[in-house]
């Protein structure tokens, strides 16, 4: 027989957890050529899409398109498995446009595990980690074991690096890097009225040992919730009251490097039925017994996404609420309840879902439930996810406060490619507001406090117009090159892409036409635009609201046969030249601050003229940048410029 404890091996990379963040850092780090192990409580959860059977949607799209253009693997799994796709927001302009694929949940998450599976530089290891292993600056071992005598202030503050990780099995994993992508799981629990019991999503294992070890070692802990609705037997309930939901024709892949022929396929219609009166009156009259308002619920759920019982509540004007009826997969009849999340009792759940039209004869084959889980207060790290205080720690995903499968698969893959830089000692990938979703919302965790699950949306992107989804591999294609994930034909293939689009924008800019134009005067009356009295260019007939790149095709006998992806750049770069413009000057003033770096080891404290409440609050979330402190809470205008002088003053005393 072997004893477990004995086991000791070594990697360049450890990485815990193989949900959607775990997934993509575990990948980066091993395609990047670091050894790398990644654990899971299951094996049969790798990438498991626990809630919603989807991929994309509003901003969420976005952040999937900036994935796979740094070349990480979300977009290409949802391209191969996708059940439907649309276009969100189609009928409003180019910034909040957002693709959002239906995904068959288990040929996903075969996909990912075979992308896993296939990397020679990646094991998968089942197994629970309890315990990080650190390395004070002086070379002394600590371990993080919950339970073990409290270290004082100062063995905190002596913490520098990690150096690996222990199971509950007691085996140690060496590894400079570790990389925390717990999910949902820490410390989880389950709750759907008066039952409740501790385990992961889906009855899973719960993690219950590692948050000791991480509040040992003084990182801050927080609890949140998520839920999820009921899922039905989808041969019990009645499509005819219901309103068919088709997917888009032609299909546009999340992937740049999917070939769109291999994706036209056929696609599987959702379903939408409501809400009534009669199924918020059986959720009032049990509401004292719903866990969110009884008090057995202590974690702070996501405010943007409200069980239905929340929306009742909170909403009471509503006379009815939208729920969509999603498949989970060509291999099962599962159907998921989209809208109907809830933590009511298991009969009053019954009794709701068979009040909706469609669904009067429905059998439940899951409960919908709530989960608490621990996370950390995600202002504890770096613009990098790597921890302030402890070197080599990394965390990504919803352990960092935020929800969703595609915030978590971008930090994930932040966070591996960090961790990748950081081990062959070249620059860490940092993505700024202006250059991306992600930027925004890494840059919105680790500087903003978060008391409830984060979730990304458009509005918080004060740049949108610049950070669309349609171009952001001509946005991030180069960071991924340079950090070596994109391939250089990949990369090639951009350049070639980008070229393209100003050479057209150029012709058409350049292209004179009138009256006397062949077809023109006739494709204006038809469209009832403004007919022409002199000369103009065709990129000022693309201004005008009615009129589009493509609609001018009959009067531009020239045009050069172009793929859709770049007509498509062509026409939004010139319809919205003006406002690009002015965002982009916008960025010009903002980058003079977000490229003004803080040193790592400034003291606030020395700092004169700081307010107090400045001097805690940059002392807590240690800016990068002088943008960065710019939007902590608590830091003024005049504490900037404070800042500012100390900086200056500073260089002097360095520069003599």
């Amino acid at each position: 027989m072997v004893n477990p404890s004995v086991v000791n091996e070594k990697y360049d990379a450890i990485v815990v957890g193989a949900g959607h963040a775990g997934c993509e850092a575990a990948l980066a780090c091993a395609r990047l050529g670091l050894k790398t192990i990644v654990f899971t409580v299951s094996c049969d959860a790798i990438a498991m899409m626990a809630c919603n059977p989807n991929i994309g949607g509003s901003s969420k799209g976005h952040l999937v398109r900036e994935v796979d253009a740094l070349g990480g693997e979300m977009g290409k799994a949802i391209d191969d498995t996708f059940l439907q796709s649309k276009m969100l927001n189609a009928s409003k302009g180019p910034a909040v446009h957002s693709l959002r694929a239906q995904a068959d949940k288990q040929a996903y998450s075969n996909r990912m595990r075979k992308a896993l599976e296939a990397e020679r530089n990646l094991t998968v290891r089942q197994g629970e980690v309890a315990c990080l292993l650190t390395e004070t600056e002086n070379g002394s071992a600590q371990s993080g074991d919950a339970g073990k005598k409290t270290k004082t202030d100062k063995e905190k503050h002596d913490i520098k690096r990690i150096t690996g990780v222990k199971t509950v099995s007691g085996a140690v994993y060496n590894a400079p890097a570790v990389i925390l992508c717990t999910g949902v799981y820490l410390k989880s629990r389950c709750i759907y009225g008066e039952t409740s019991y501790p385990t992961g999503p889906n009855g899973l294992m719960a993690a219950d040992h590692l948050t000791g070890s991480l509040t040992d070692l003084g990182i801050t802990i927080r609890r949140f919730k998520t839920g999820t609705p009921a899922r039905v037997d989808g041969n019990t309930i009645d499509r005819s009251k219901m309103t068919e939901q088709f997917g888009d024709v032609p299909v546009i892949p999340f992937s740049f490097s999917t070939d769109p022929q291999t994706v036209q396929k056929q696609q599987i219609s959702c379903w939408l039925t409501y809400t009534n009166e009669e199924t918020h009156r059986i959720i009032r009259e049990n509401i004292d017994r719903s866990p969110l308002y009884s008090g057995e619920i202590e974690g702070t759920g996501p405010r943007y996404c409200p069980s239905i019982e929340d929306k009742i509540v909170k909403f009471p004007d509503k006379d009815r609420h939208q729920i969509f009826v999603e498949p989970e997969g060509l291999y099962t009849n599962e159907m998921y309840l989209s809208g109907l999340s809830s933590s009511m009792p298991e009969d009053v759940q019954f009794a709701m879902i068979r009040t909706l039209p469609g669904l009067e004869n429905a059998r439940v084959v899951r409960n919908g439930y709530a989960i608490e889980y621990d996370c950390i207060d995600a202002t504890q790290l770096r613009s990098t996810l790597e921890f302030h205080d402890i070197k080599g720690l990394f965390a990504a995903g919803q352990i960092n406060g935020s929800s969703g499968y595609e915030e978590a698969a971008a930090q994930g893959l932040v966070a591996g490619i960090n961790a990748s830089m950081k081990h062959f000692g070249k620059p860490e990938m940092l993505i700024g507001r202006d250059e991306g979703y992600i930027g925004v919302l890494i840059d919105d965790l680790v500087t903003k406090e978060t008391f409830e699950p984060y979730r990304m949306m458009t509005s918080r992107a004060e740049y949108r117009l610049l950070l669309r989804q349609d171009n952001a591999d001509l946005r991030l294609r180069e960071k991924g090159y340079r950090a070596g994930l994109v391939s250089p034909e990949e990369y090639t293939a951009t350049k070639e892409k980008e070229q393209l689009i100003k050479k057209e924008i150029e012709r058409v800019s350049s292209v004179n036409v009138g009256p006397l134009t062949d077809g023109l005067s006739e494709l204006l009356a038809q469209i009832d635009s403004t007919p022409l009295e002199g000369g103009t260019t065709l990129a000022e007939l693309i201004r005008r609201p009615e009129l589009s790149y493509d609609a001018l095709k009959p009067a531009d006998p020239d045009r050069p046969e172009l793929r859709d992806d770049i007509s498509e750049q062509v026409n939004i770069q010139i319809k919205y030249d003006g406002y690009i413009r002015r965002q982009r000057s916008q960025v010009e003033k903002f980058k003079k601050l977000e490229d003004k770096l803080i040193p790592d080891d400034i003291d606030y404290n020395k700092i004169y003229g700081l307010r107090i409440e400045a001097v805690q609050k940059l002392e807590r979330y240690r800016p990068g940048s002088i943008g960065q402190a710019s939007r902590i809470s608590g830091v003024s205008p005049a504490d900037i410029t404070v800042l500012l002088i100390a900086l200056e003053q500073k260089q002097d005393k360095k520069d003599k």
